[in-house]
């Protein structure tokens, strides 16, 4: 065996062999880190907020359903008598004394109080003064009317006789002249005498005439006045008789508080007069009914375990602070008992029940009228808002008709704190 000379070292190259290099391991570090990475990123998009979040617990959801929609509404109604008459003061005064009390049943004609005022009963002396003189100058003027048409008589009489005298007279004087045993100048002396005697009774009854026509309208003229002076004095008296007032109707005096010493004014409300049999029902409605509440429409008001048919009757189509009035009569009978005041429930019927997908009635419809809802998705949390066209509303239901199916739900209370978002999430 040949050896190697001392002199050469020995380096073990003879023994180095290239080893190949392994990638298992390295790949593997790869794709868990990968996996990693991904199962980071689904935690962080599945937690990750995708709109506004609130609490599942401060919502309230509700599921829409295929259903009987009753077209109907229920409403508070409070009592109000069915004929009332106003009580108000025609006359002004001091209260000099009340004969009635609040609350009380009154027959027509019972005096309920008395004023006082010295000024009507001035006005009343002076009226009845000037009413007596004008009685005095008619009487007069009628005594003067017939002493002048005395007078007018007797000149008439003496006129006429005279007349008649003259007549007579130129007859036989006509006749002697045509004997001959009178001149001519005779004859046209008498005739003359005859054409005066005929002109002044002529004058006479002419005078006569006149007269008696410019008396005669005075007297109408006169007359005329005294009857406007007899109205006048009627008011004045009427005013006077105001003083003391007196009911016009039976019925129970209601808001009447009259104190003695009080002073009251003219077309002061004093209270009124109510039916205390018979009583019609008021109600206040949401506006957006206005245009379906018609007079007419049947309702049932339920009073304890009993209910009574009604009709409205009466629409006031103000509008104050986001309601109208109503008032409904009853058709039939009315609840034996019932004071003014008494609230009852009413349900009114707008038209006939059908079917349809149906919502609760809840807040959420102040704020969108309807136009829209926020829906609850599949999973429970995503909530996303959703345009639907609403129809017909009841207390208690609402139409859908279209923009949402049976079985979606949603979210049914107040919108009020986030109706501006586009997006909820609900959280636990």
């Amino acid at each position: 065996m040949d050896r190697l000379p001392e002199h050469v070292a020995a380096t073990g190259a003879a023994m180095d062999v290239r080893v190949p290099r392994r990638r298992g391991p390295l790949i593997a570090r790869i794709a868990a880190g990968a996996a990693a990475l991904a199962a980071c990123g689904f935690i962080g998009w599945h937690y990750m907020p995708r709109g506004l979040q609130v609490a599942a617990q401060d919502v309230r959801i509700a599921r829409a359903e295929q259903g009987m929609f009753l077209d109907d509404i229920v409403v508070r109604a409070s009592a109000e008598p069915l004929n009332s008459v106003i009580l108000d003061s025609v006359e002004s005064g001091r209260v000099e004394e009340v004969f009635a009390k609040d609350g009380a049943m009154v027959k027509k004609g019972q005096l309920l109080f008395r004023l006082s005022n010295p000024q009507r009963n001035l006005e009343l002396l002076a009226r009845q003064a000037e009413h007596a003189q004008q009685i005095s100058n008619l009487s007069n003027l009628r005594v003067a009317q017939e002493a002048g048409r005395t007078d007018h008589q007797r000149r008439l009489s003496d006129l006429a006789f005279a007349l008649e005298q003259a007549q007579k007279q130129h007859a036989r004087n006509v006749k002697l002249a045509a004997q001959g045993f009178i001149s001519g100048v005779a004859l046209e002396e008498s005739a003359d005498k005859l054409a005066q005697q005929q002109r002044a009774y002529q004058q006479e009854r002419d005078s006569t005439d006149t007269e008696n026509r410019v008396r005669g309208d005075a007297l109408t003229q006169m007359s005329t006045a005294i009857k406007g002076l007899q109205s006048g004095l009627q008011l004045v008296n009427a005013t006077v008789d105001a003083l003391a007032v007196r009911a016009p109707v039976d019925g129970m005096l209601t808001g009447f508080r009259l104190q003695v010493g009080e002073t009251v004014k003219t077309d002061q409300h004093i209270g009124r007069i109510d039916d205390p049999n018979r009583f019609k029902l008021s109600a206040q409605v949401d506006e957006f009914y206005l245009n379906r509440v018609a007079v007419g429409r049947h309702a049932t008001a339920r009073l304890g375990e009993r209910t009574y048919a009604a009709d409205v009757s009466t629409i006031y189509p103000q509008i104050k602070e986001g309601r109208f009035t109503i008032e409904l009569v009853f058709t039939k009978e009315q609840p034996p008992v019932l004071s003014p005041g008494q609230s009852l429930d009413v349900q009114v019927t707008l038209g006939e029940p059908g079917k349809a997908t149906l919502l609760p009635n809840g807040a959420y419809l102040n704020e969108t009228g309807g136009a829209w809802v926020f829906v609850v998705g599949r999973d429970g949390e995503t909530v996303t808002r959703r345009a639907i066209r609403s129809g017909r509303r009841s207390n208690t239901q609402v139409e859908v008709l279209a923009g949402l199916a049976p079985g979606e739900q949603v979210i049914v209370s107040s919108y009020a704190a986030f109706e501006k978002t586009e997006r909820l999430q609900l959280t636990k």
